[in-house]
């Protein structure tokens, strides 16, 4: 064992204080990739980029109102809209996260 380790002269309380100071601020916008990124998840049932295939069941999301897509997502999230599996789905997701990720989609043209 190595007692020369400078990190266990520090108090267990400061060196959380140190990680958070260089952990990524929880509050900070996602970008654009981290949606996109997420967005990917949805390609299985909607489509590549939220195109759904032509006759598909499953509706497409890509430029769709952001607002809408938000509205649906906390339905499916709370449970107001009934589901097969988007329920599960949605309470995967912050709501941070399903803001960018509708923000994503509807950019998508």
């Amino acid at each position: 064992m190595n007692n020369n380790n400078p990190l266990r002269a520090i108090p267990a309380s400061l060196a959380a204080l140190a990680m958070l100071a260089i952990a990524p601020a929880s509050a900070a916008e996602p970008t654009i990739e981290q949606a996109r990124d997420w967005a990917a998840a949805c390609a299985n049932c909607h489509g590549p980029s939220g195109r759904a295939p032509a006759g598909s069941p499953v509706p497409g999301l890509a430029g769709r109102p952001q607002s809408y897509l938000v509205e649906q997502m906390q339905a499916f999230k709370t449970g107001k809209r009934e589901a097969t599996v988007m329920h599960q789905i949605a309470k995967g997701y912050t709501d941070e996260q399903i803001a960018a990720m509708a923000k994503w989609f509807a950019a998508v043209k």
